[in-house]
């Protein structure tokens, strides 16, 4: 650990007197990797400082807006102006429907769209809208993917195929949970059989394309067009969850790498640009079910907010420039390369992945394709690797089951900086 985390940690004392663990989103407290929670007071470009003035290169982005940069001077421009003009009215304002119009020119299966203020109220609402549009109850979701804590989908598997989940959270009703199933991730077979059995009860399957919060993890391009196919032929609704990978690992998401089109889709994080911003949209035969329009109900105070909806077109604007997106993809490259030979020469077993501005890396000899796979992953090594690079000043996910993101602002100084702490640290863990 630091020798000097004193500020850091009389904030984390204070803050544990008048919030729950003392934060406000529970990966942030350090449990998983042990320790004191940096309080950040200040960010610029690929780096943010703590309570104590020290630099850190950041590798989490605020899990994943930030894919311009810290404080870009266009984004904080568009703020500022937003803001001069009033922060919030409750009624309609043009920035909604240009944001709107931009989405649905970018997501390829989007013809309408419904702002919301965070993912998990996107996700919720979007499920929401399935069942009723569908008339169905049932749904399909896959170990590993976390959708937010909406009470139906804080849900693990239960004892058999064909069984539904059980609560993964005190608080959720099992009468909430009985209408979610829990598969494997890139397990087609599964799918198969649990439609042949009960394909006329599915509203809806919701998948994270590109899995971000079991660390980075691919769908197998069988595994999405068995899940459309069937979806398809079954009358059920597709959605993807693009929170993390939506303009993260291409400008048209994951679906756009895939080929592969959902009915609905749930956005978040980079639309946002840093404020809350989310969405869901998708088929504009599915989205007049939604009140004022149809019966299905959603609402929001906040939805729409005209200064973070600034930020999020602020933020579209700049990753549609010539190149964005090759020089993003060539970053993340160097880094996860670089880190995978730095752990080859100290011996350390070792993998990573990249797409587009999203990483992962793994203490284990494969990149893991499901849940299971990912749970063999090395946990303590990853936490003494995540300690000795948080001491040389480079800051990645609390968890080893996080993704991490990489920024147009990672140049290469940034990486080889980061390249260089890490053999030290590879070498440090190797001697022990």
């Amino acid at each position: 650990m630091s020798k000097n985390v004193s500020n850091n940690e009389t904030l984390f004392a204070r803050a544990q007197l008048t919030t729950p663990g003392g934060v406000n989103s529970p990966v942030r407290a350090f449990r998983s990797v042990g320790g004191t929670p940096r309080f950040i007071t200040r960010a610029s470009g690929p780096h943010f400082w703590d309570a104590n003035g020290t630099r850190y290169i950041d590798y989490i982005g605020s899990w994943g807006p930030a894919i311009v940069g810290h404080t870009h001077p266009a984004v904080v421009k568009a703020v500022q102006d937003a803001a001069a003009k009033g922060l919030s009215f409750g009624a309609p304002t043009e920035g909604e429907i240009i944001m709107a119009e931009e989405i649905c020119k970018l997501v390829p299966s989007i013809e309408q769209v419904r702002l919301v203020s965070s993912g998990t109220e996107a996700a919720m609402s979007a499920l929401r809208l399935a069942r009723g549009a569908t008339g169905r109850d049932t749904v399909i979701k896959f170990e590993g993917c976390y959708h937010g804590h909406a009470d139906s989908l804080l849900v693990k598997a239960g004892s058999g195929l064909l069984t539904f989940g059980n609560p993964t959270s005190s608080g959720v009703p099992e009468d909430f949970a009985k209408h979610t199933m829990v598969l494997d991730y890139n397990n087609c077979e599964q799918l198969e059989e649990v439609f042949k059995n009960l394909g006329s009860t599915i509203a809806c399957v919701i998948v994270e394309p590109i899995a971000g919060n079991m660390n980075l993890m691919r769908s197998t391009p069988e595994f999405l067009q068995t899940m459309r196919r069937l979806c398809s032929q079954h009358g059920a609704l597709l959605l993807f969850d693009e929170v993390m990978s939506g303009f993260r690992v291409a400008l048209g998401g994951a679906q756009s790498l895939y080929g592969v089109l959902p009915d609905m889709t749930v956005l978040g994080k980079v639309i946002g640009g840093g404020l809350p911003v989310a969405a869901f949209g998708g088929r504009a035969d599915l989205m007049k079910h939604l009140a004022p329009l149809g019966g299905v109900y959603q609402a929001g105070t906040l939805s729409g907010n005209p200064v973070a909806v600034a930020a999020g077109m602020a933020t579209l604007k700049i990753i549609q420039k010539p190149g964005f997106y090759e020089s993003l993809s060539t970053q993340t490259k160097k880094l996860t390369d670089g880190l995978t030979q730095a752990a080859k020469e100290a011996g350390i077993e070792f993998c990573a992945d990249a797409i587009g501005g999203m990483f992962g890396i793994y203490f284990t000899s494969d990149v893991p394709t499901d849940y299971a796979h990912m749970m063999k992953c090395d946990k303590d090594r990853f936490n003494k690797f995540f300690h000795a690079m948080l001491d040389a000043g480079v800051y990645l996910a609390p968890s080893a089951f996080e993704a991490g993101f990489v920024s147009a602002q990672h140049d290469d100084a940034a990486i080889n900086e980061t390249l260089q702490c890490a053999r030290a640290a590879f070498a440090k863990i190797a001697a022990h």
